[in-house]
């Protein structure tokens, strides 16, 4: 079962309408996916997907050398070979053996996967509706990008009032909380909500005594991704209830281990279109502790790339029994969306950040940077009526006057 052939197709897969509002002045190079088909000499085709501005490995540049004319079967565990390749040679051996690929991985403990929506941060009324869609597509649970430039108490009201009270939130803050007395005073107030169920990454990780003391102090479980702090500094300690684990094959399989001799559940952050959920779900059905809905960011693209979507019964999908992933690509899809380059620009904009009392700060910095320069400039945690909106660039003189003010890690504020 040697390799023959290896073809990399690059894909720019728009995002759902609601979705682009706001992701393309965050990540719209996310919209490129790039395809990997990888053939064996048996004919055998397997099919893999990496997000190459996201994923935990992208595929390197020198892979044809690298692969062709080696047995399939000696690479399936090397990661550093990228998440597509991984991918593609699991379902070409899947095929080629007549059997799924959660039998290559180790012994299937469930036969559905959970699995949760995701969305950015967003103001009230648009993270309402993202539930609202998430319901109506079948899923239970919600990971929302929480962050302290918004009301996030108008923003849970505003959620509870249109789905149902079994739809559970889980808050990821990238440690935009800054810190364990601004986590604490915080997060206590939103334990009067039932739905919100797991906080992750409330803090810098590698605060250890701020994370235990969260830990300690607030009535939900805690999330961290696995690795930070080192794993028995974590354990020994005891910082943190579960793990977010985004790996290849091989270091996942090997974190899963230590999550179970832990009894620490997880949940799997692989991003990508229906190609990676099915991925995750044969991943998720051998780990024992992936009992946190997985985390695959499928519902931001207007297409899953497959020609059987996967639809969800309750938040949970079925894993397949066809040999290999049990899928099959879209080729009219691979066509429509088939590309030349592999990134894509945010639109010129600024941030416009505004409080009740009438002050407005505008800042020039990505989203990314945001999530440092905010707590940076001891801005307010979630103070209530406050918000960020975009201000995109209208070609008008006073855009390019403000655009230029905020530059270089500027900012302007005043009362409006």
């Amino acid at each position: 079962m040697k390799i023959t052939n290896v073809e990399l197709t690059y894909l720019d897969v728009p995002f759902t309408p609601h979705t682009n509002q706001h992701m393309q002045y965050w990540l719209p190079h996310w919209r490129i996916v790039q395809l990997c088909q990888i053939t064996l000499d048996n004919g055998v085709v397997g099919l893999g997907e990496t997000i190459p501005n996201y994923t935990w490995a992208r595929v390197p540049d020198d892979i044809e050398g690298r692969i062709v004319g080696r047995e399939g079967g000696d690479l399936l565990w090397e990661d550093s070979l990228g998440a597509g390749v991984q991918m593609a040679l699991f379902d070409a051996i899947g095929k080629t053996l007549n059997v799924p690929v959660y039998r290559l991985l180790g012994t299937k403990v469930r036969d559905w996967s959970p699995l949760s929506w995701w969305g950015m941060d967003m103001p009230p009324n648009d993270w309402a509706q993202q539930c609202v869609d998430a319901v109506a597509q079948g899923y239970m649970s919600a990971k929302l990008k929480a962050r302290t430039w918004y009301d996030l108490h108008a923003a849970l009201q505003a959620i509870i009032e249109r789905v149902p009270p079994q739809f559970k939130l889980d808050f990821d803050f990238n440690a935009t909380l800054d810190n364990a007395a601004n986590a604490v005073e915080f997060l206590k107030t939103l334990e009067r909500y039932e739905q919100v169920a797991m906080i992750e990454s409330p803090i810098p990780q590698g605060d250890v005594a701020g994370n235990l003391h969260i830990r300690e102090r607030i009535n939900r479980p805690v999330a961290m991704h696995y690795g930070s702090p080192p794993i028995m500094t974590t354990l020994s300690e005891d910082v943190a209830d579960g793990f977010v684990i985004c790996a290849g094959a091989y270091r996942l399989l090997k974190q899963a281990t230590v999550s179970e001799a832990a009894n620490k559940p997880f949940w799997l952050q692989l991003v990508g279109t229906g190609i990676t959920t099915t991925w995750a779900a044969h991943l998720g059905a051998v780990c024992e502790q992936a009992k946190w809905p997985a985390i695959t960011c499928m519902n931001i693209w207007e297409h899953q790339l497959i020609t059987a979507p996967i639809a969800l019964r309750g938040g949970f999908h079925r894993v397949p029994e066809q040999p290999g992933l049990g899928i099959e690509v879209d080729r009219e899809a691979l066509e429509k969306y088939k590309v030349d380059y592999s990134f894509v620009d945010p639109p010129r904009h600024v941030y416009r950040y505004a409080r009740a009392n009438g002050e407005v700060t505008y800042y020039g910095c990505s989203k990314q940077e945001l999530h440092r320069v905010y707590p940076g400039d001891a801005m307010p945690v979630c103070e209530a009526g406050s918000t960020l909106d975009v201000v995109p660039d209208d070609g008008s003189a006073a855009f390019k006057e403000l655009y230029e003010a905020v530059q270089n890690g500027n900012t302007v504020r005043r009362l409006e």
